[in-house]
C-alpha cells in the first residue's frame, strides 16, 4: 500500500495550502469513498477518483432515462 509520506504539502497555513494533517485526512477520506481506493497510490487514486465520478454521472444519466420511460 502506498504511503502518505510522498505527498509534498505545505506545513502552513494560508496562500500555499492546508496543513498537512487536514490533507492527509481528506485523502484517507477519498480512499474510503472510491472503490478499491484503499490499495491505490495518491497518483492512482486521483485517476480512479476521476473516473469513478464520471461512473456515477452515466449512471444517473441512465435512471434518469428509465425514470422518463416510465414517467406517465
Amino acid at each position: 500500500m502506498a504511503s502518505l509520506k510522498n505527498l509534498r504539502l505545505q506545513k502552513n497555513t494560508g496562500r500555499r495550502g492546508a496543513p498537512r494533517k487536514v490533507v492527509v485526512k481528506k485523502f484517507q477520506k477519498l480512499r474510503r469513498l472510491v472503490p478499491g481506493g484503499h490499495q491505490l497510490r495518491p497518483d492512482q487514486l486521483f485517476l480512479q477518483t476521476a473516473d469513478y465520478i464520471l461512473h456515477l454521472k452515466f449512471k444517473i444519466n441512465i435512471l434518469e432515462a428509465i425514470l422518463k420511460l416510465h414517467d406517465p
